[in-house]
């Protein structure tokens, strides 16, 4: 047998095509591991995002409710105050009533009575008398009944004692006189 020659296969030279394959593949791989961790970063945002957001929705409801909260104590102080303010209210409109028009007394107790009622009246307090209104026992407060005629049944006829609304709340019940 003839020797033959021997063939082999060529070479790949150096950097040639499976030097070529190594570096697309770790390009592949990192580029696979930049959009992981773009991922997980879009992720860690969006769950920051949310957090932030219920975060802000939770502050804006604690600061409605402190608002809220703060007008039910400022009702609830200027009511205090008013309840304890009416006596002396009603006493001026007494002496009013025993004096003259025209008694210096008068005129004095008239602009502290009207000074009051302003003041009242700024802070939303208002007065009411309910003569010739239906009887209405959530504003007004019965101190006795008579027969009147022309009257209907039901009806305010006299009022004792005017009463006070603060924003449509009764702070006082009107003091009345209900036709029978």
């Amino acid at each position: 047998m003839e020797d033959e020659p021997q063939v082999s296969e060529p070479e790949a030279p150096e950097g040639g095509a499976v030097a070529e394959t190594a570096p697309a593949t770790e390009h592949a791989e990192a580029v696979q591991q930049d959009l992981d961790e773009l991922q997980t970063k879009a992720a860690q945002r969006d769950e920051f995002l949310s957090l932030a957001q219920r975060t802000q929705a939770d502050f804006d409801n604690f600061r409605k409710r402190a608002a809220r909260e703060q007008q039910v104590a400022e009702r609830r102080g200027v009511s205090k105050v008013v309840r304890e303010l009416l006596p002396a209210l009603d006493n001026l409109e007494r002496a009013l009533a025993a004096t003259s028009d025209d008694d210096q007394l008068a005129v004095g107790i008239r602009l502290v009575q009207a000074e009051l009622a302003s003041a009242m009246a700024r802070v939303g307090i208002q007065n009411f008398s309910p003569k010739g209104e239906p009887f209405d026992p959530n504003v007004h407060e019965a101190m006795a009944t008579q027969p009147v005629e022309g009257t209907e049944p039901g009806t305010v006829v006299d009022v004792y004692q005017a009463g006070y609304l603060l924003d449509g709340d009764v702070i006082r019940p009107a003091k009345v006189i209900v036709a029978a």
